[in-house]
């Protein structure tokens, strides 16, 4: 799942490392334990981003 948020990411310009990934996910999991209502948040941000990311790649793919 992180190749495909990378390679999304990267395609619209911005490239994150994987240890830095990795610490957004575990600062996301501390806020999700200790603040439980910030879960749907979280989750939904995280499906608007990958929807946006899979619109760039299907719309790069169609001009191709």
């Amino acid at each position: 799942m992180s190749k495909e948020v990378e390679k999304g990411l990267q395609r619209i310009g911005v490239t994150v490392s994987k240890p830095i990934m990795a610490l957004i996910a575990i600062i996301f999991g501390i806020l999700v334990i200790v603040y439980p209502d910030l879960l749907q948040w979280i989750v939904g941000l995280y499906f608007i981003i990958q929807g946006i990311l899979f619109f760039i790649d299907y719309f790069e793919l169609r001009r191709k």
